[in-house]
């Protein structure tokens, strides 16, 4: 029997995550877990426990307790947010993966890790970049994300820990709000167009950077994780594209829907992130070996963006 641990299960993705994962498995074999009090958490994601993914202590105990097989570790600091404290990022994002790392290899269970775009650097390709390519970011989220693959591929290799990724572009949802990271620009922007009908942007007009909408990333996750392990040729993150936009690109779709919504530009440095990051991404590998392809463009997302987010 599959039992589903999430840890950082309140976040971007997490919660949309869990609830299509307790739609599939039911919700007593999908456990949510954060670090937020439960008095923070929405009714939704409840059952819910407060927990640590340092404390590897207790995620043992849990993970024993509850008897769980499959763990989607979720848990991280993002990209804008980590360059303010950059070693307290570094210690999340590593040393919980390590740890979720280590429990797996002790008891045999199968793992999901987001990697992420912020693996690339400036020195590398923009235009559709490769699976393997030259990597070298110059941020603490996109290190530590480079680090983690190569953790990954090591315990796949070295220990046969069932882990698998995804380098996931930048994420629209209406479930949830901004988290800090640099692509986050295309949640906030829906926001401030229904609520003050003008948006100021943190990126340059026209800043193109590969974007997905979340029903996409949350449908590819759960693909890659039921793809047969035989068919699996990269065990370090899997470049997957929904679509790639701009700024201005998305201003001009969103003011088909709100002829009055106007937007300014204000570049601060997620702007020098955002510069080190692909414009597109290839995403041959994940096509060919687990038949990835995405369902929603830019026409689509801003009209579901629009019709869900209430004010």
């Amino acid at each position: 029997m599959t039992k589903v641990l999430v840890i950082g299960a309140c976040g971007q993705i997490g919660t949309e995550l869990t609830t299509a994962l307790r739609l599939k498995y039911g919700n007593e074999n999908v456990i949510a877990a954060d670090i937020r009090l439960l008095t923070d958490t929405e009714f939704r994601i409840r059952p819910y426990i407060q927990l640590s993914v340092l404390d590897k202590v207790s995620l043992h105990a849990l993970v024993l307790r509850e008897k769980i097989t499959v763990i989607y570790h979720l848990a991280a600091t993002l990209s804008a947010t980590g360059e303010k404290q950059p070693l307290k990022a570094w210690d999340l994002n590593m040393q919980g993966l390590l740890n979720v790392l280590e429990i797996a290899k002790t008891d045999q269970l199968k793992v999901f890790w987001p990697s992420s775009i912020a693996v690339y650097g400036a020195n590398g390709p923009k235009a559709f970049s490769p699976q393997h390519s030259i990597m070298e970011p110059s941020t603490v989220y996109g290190i530590s994300k480079v680090s983690g693959e190569l953790w990954c591929k090591y315990y796949h290799e070295q220990y046969g820990v069932d882990v698998r990724s995804i380098r996931y572009p930048g994420l629209i949802s209406y479930t949830a709000e901004p988290g800090g990271g640099t692509t986050d620009y295309a949640v906030d922007i829906f926001y401030h167009a229904l609520k003050h009908r003008t948006y100021t942007c943190f990126l340059k007009p026209h800043t193109a950077l590969p974007m997905m909408y979340m029903a996409d990333a949350v449908r590819a996750t759960m693909q890659l994780m039921e793809a047969s392990n035989e068919k699996l040729t990269v065990r370090t993150g899997y470049n997957i594209l929904g679509i790639s936009f701009t700024p201005a690109q998305l201003a001009e779709a969103i003011t088909k829907h709100l002829p009055v919504f106007t937007i300014n530009y204000k570049p601060d440095r997620r702007q020098n992130i955002a510069d080190s990051w692909p414009a597109s991404v290839d995403d041959r590998h994940a096509r060919h070996d687990w038949d990835w392809e995405p369902q929603y463009n830019l026409t689509t997302i801003v009209s579901e963006m629009l019709r869900n987010i209430k004010i």
